[in-house]
């Protein structure tokens, strides 16, 4: 299939489920939509791109977390440091498990120290001569309880939170100001709040895949 037409059927597979849809300007993407999955208010934002160039659909997912969540672990990593050590392995493992690609955002310490989770993101490429209704639907739902697994891992070790996103290290600028702005890569991401007690948003950056 030609890009175009992966594109014209995407956003038909998607207004079909009456999936919430937003366009994104990319100038680096044929296509870029945030939409939110399952439909409804406890849905989370994916961005669905289709970067130039490519012959591949990406799907992708930010979270972030907590900053209640955040202290607690941070409690933990100063009175229970190998404990920290488990759950951190235990969550990349349960990434690794769900087949997604993935990558974590842990707290800047001092040389030697840990310091929390503060963001992770799944994503999962669809190449076009695999790509289909089912599998674009197959795959943001994979995603999904990828997501869900280690939210609900967050929240059984770590309490509901205060309800508002803590700090992204990663994200400040690179003057060191100290003001937790997302980088360059970030600029596109849009949050929603659900009653996970988390903030969802989503970014992706198509030259990832280029």
């Amino acid at each position: 299939m030609a890009p175009e037409e992966v594109e014209q059927s995407v956003r038909k597979w998607l207004a079909s489920e009456r999936m919430e849809i937003r366009e994104q300007n990319d100038s680096r993407a044929l296509m870029h939509l945030l939409v939110k999955y399952p439909p409804g208010k406890n849905g989370h934002m994916f961005a669905v791109v289709i970067p130039k160039g490519r012959d591949l659909l990406a799907i992708s997912s930010m979270t972030r977390v907590d900053g209640g969540q955040q202290k607690a672990m941070q409690e933990m990593i100063e009175t229970e440091v190998e404990e920290w050590k488990t759950w951190v392995h235990d969550c990349r493992i349960q990434l690794i498990s769900s087949g997604a690609d993935w990558a974590v955002h842990m707290g800047h310490a001092p040389k030697g120290k840990f310091g929390p989770l503060q963001a992770f993101n799944v994503s999962e490429p669809i190449w076009f001569d695999g790509i289909s209704k089912n599998e674009v639907m197959q795959t943001l739902r994979r995603l999904w309880l990828a997501k869900l697994g280690i939210i609900h891992e967050i929240k059984y070790t770590f309490g509901p939170g205060t309800g508002a996103p803590g700090p992204v290290d990663d994200w400040k600028d690179s003057k060191g100001k100290g003001k937790n702005t997302p980088s360059k890569k970030q600029t596109t991401m849009e949050e929603v709040h659900t009653d996970e007690t988390m903030t969802f948003g989503s970014g992706f950056d198509p030259s990832d895949w280029v």
